[in-house]
C-alpha cells in the first residue's frame, strides 16, 4: 500500500496483522493484544503488545527520528551492548509517523522501583545502581557511541548476581562513531551526572523527603564521574616495565578478566625515547568473561554478575568433589554433576522461597550470598535451611543484595509532581529535573 513501510525482523503472523495503518493512540484494546505496563515519562507515545508468545514495546516517533534510533540500535546490537533489541520499524503514511518495535526487556525495571522499596537510609543499593550507571557509560563510550541523553529515566536495570546491569532503552539522541574524543566524553559525563542528580531529587519529591537530604543526592550522583574514571583508567592504562618483568602482563590481565572483561589482544611495544622498557596495551573485548567459562563448563547461560558467583559455587563444589574421592576432577566433569547435583535442586527451591520472583538462577545467587551473610553474622555456616526460611520471610541482611528482590514486587503509586512541587524544585537552587 502506498505511503506504507514495514520493515520486520519477526515477521510472525500476529506481528503482520497488527493494524499498521492506524496511529498507535488509536489501536483499540478489544482487537488488539495490547498489554498495560507502567512507564516513566516519554515525550512519545509508547504502548506494548503481546503477541506469538512475546511481548513488544512500540514507540511512536517522527520518520527521521525513528529511521536514526532504529539504525543506532543495530549498531548497538552488533557490538553486543546492552541496550533494547530493535524488531522493526513502520513508516506510516499519515502525518510523518512511525513506530518503533523493540523488544521487551524482560524482568528489568525502572530506577523507580527499586529506590521506591529501599529505605533512604541504605545507600549501597544506590551505590549499585550508580555503579550500573557508569559502567554503562563506559561501555558504550569505548564502542565511539554518544548516547546524547544520558538519564536514570532512559535507563532500565536488571539484577545480575550481586550488581546491577543498565540497559539503554532510549537511543533517539545517539551517535557511533569511531571512536569518541575526551570531549565528548566528559561532556557526556557532565550530562549524566546532572540528570542522574535530577532523577534522584524528582524521586525524593515524589516520595515526600525532605529538602535537607537533595545535597547529598546531588554528591552521590556526582560519584557517577568518579566511578566511571575508575573503571576507564584500568581499561586503557598502558602501564611500562623491563623486558625481564614480562610477567606482569598476568597480572594486569587478571585484572581485567576479575571485572569480566575478555582480553582480545595484548601488545607489547618499546616505550620509546631510547628507553629499554616496555609499553603493555591490551585490546579487551566484551564484559563476558566468567559468563562464557560457565557456559563451557555447564551450559548455563546467565548475565557475568552471576556467573562470577556460580563459578565460585562449582569451584568449591569441585574441591570438595576432590577430597571427598581424592582424585582429581577435571573441570567439566565437575561442571555437570555440579549442575545436576547442586545448582538445578538449589535454585528450584530457592525460586520457590522467594515466590517464584526473578529467575531460579538469579534467586540461587541471592541463596549463597545470604548464607554467607548470615553465617558471618553467626560465627560459624547456618546451612542452606536457615538462608532459604530468610528468603521466604525476606528477612535478608538489609544491605545484602538479595534485598534488591523486593523490585519485583508491584510498588505504590508514585505521588504526581504537582505545579507547587514543580515550583519548589525551579527555585531551591538545586539540580532542576529533567
Amino acid at each position: 500500500m502506498a505511503g506504507l513501510d514495514i520493515r520486520l525482523r519477526v515477521p510472525t503472523p500476529g506481528m503482520l496483522a497488527l493494524p499498521w495503518l492506524d496511529p498507535l493512540a488509536d489501536w483499540d484494546a478489544t482487537e488488539v493484544p495490547l498489554r498495560d505496563i507502567p512507564v516513566g515519562p516519554s515525550r512519545h507515545l509508547v504502548r506494548f503488545v503481546e503477541t506469538d508468545g512475546a511481548l513488544w514495546a512500540l514507540k511512536e516517533l517522527p520518520q527521521r527520528i525513528a529511521a536514526k534510533e532504529y539504525a543506532v540500535l543495530r549498531g548497538l546490537e552488533a557490538r553486543s551492548l546492552p541496550a533494547v533489541r530493535p524488531a522493526g520499524l513502520v513508516f506510516q503514511p499519515h502525518e510523518d509517523a512511525a513506530i518503533l518495535v523493540t523488544r521487551y526487556l524482560e524482568r528489568s525495571w525502572q530506577y523507580r522501583r527499586l529506590l521506591m522499596r529501599i529505605p533512604p537510609d541504605l545507600p549501597a543499593h544506590r551505590d549499585r545502581l550508580l555503579d550500573a550507571m557508569a559502567s554503562l557509560l563506559v561501555d558504550l563510550h569505548r564502542n565511539g557511541v554518544f548516547w546524547g541523553d544520558c538519564s536514570l529515566a532512559n535507563t532500565l536495570f536488571s539484577r545480575d548476581g550481586q550488581v546491577l546491569q543498565a540497559w539503554l532503552v532510549d537511543a533517539e539522541t545517539s551517535e557511533i562513531h569511531p571512536h569518541l574524543s575526551d570531549g565528548q566524553r566528559q561532556h557526556e559525563i557532565d550530562i549524566l551526572v546532572e540528570n542522574v542528580a535530577g532523577g534522584l531529587i524528582d524521586l525524593a519529591v515524589r516520595l515526600e523527603q525532605p529538602p535537607e537530604m537533595w545535597q547529598s543526592l546531588i554528591d552521590e550522583a556526582g560519584s557517577v564521574a568518579t566511578r566511571y574514571q575508575a573503571l576507564w583508567e584500568v581499561l586503557h592504562a598502558e602501564p611500562t616495565f623491563s623486558f625481564d618483568d614480562r610477567y606482569k602482563v598476568e597480572g594486569q590481565i587478571r585484572r581485567l578478566h576479575d571485572l569480566g572483561f575478555a582480553v582480545d589482544e595484548v601488545v607489547l611495544e618499546p616505550a620509546g625515547n631510547g628507553d629499554e622498557r616496555m609499553r603493555l596495551k591490551v585490546a579487551v573485548a566484551a564484559r563476558s568473561y566468567h559468563a562464557t567459562e560457565l557456559r563451557e563448563l555447564t551450559g548455563l547461560d546467565v548475565g557475568e554478575g552471576q556467573a562470577v558467583i556460580l563459578l565460585g559455587d562449582l569451584r568449591a563444589y569441585q574441591f570438595r568433589l576432590q577430597e571427598r574421592t581424592g582424585t582429581s576432577v577435571p573441570d567439566r566433569v565437575a561442571g555437570h554433576r555440579w549442575l545436576d547435583e547442586v545448582f538445578l535442586p538449589g535454585s528450584q527451591r530457592a525460586h520457590a522461597a522467594l515466590g517464584g520472583i526473578g529467575t531460579p538462577g538469579q534467586a540461587y545467587c541471592d541463596l549463597l550470598e545470604v548464607r554467607w551473610l548470615l553465617s558471618e553474622q553467626a560465627g560459624q555456616d547456618v546451612g542452606e535451611e536457615r538462608a532459604l526460611a530468610a528468603l521466604a520471610r525476606s528477612a535478608v541482611p538489609p544491605d545484602s543484595a538479595a534485598k534488591m528482590a523486593l523490585a519485583d514486587a508491584s510498588t505504590a503509586q508514585l505521588r504526581a509532581l504537582t505545579p507547587e512541587l514543580l515550583d519548589t524544585l525551579d527555585h531551591s537552587g538545586h539540580t532542576e529535573l529533567p
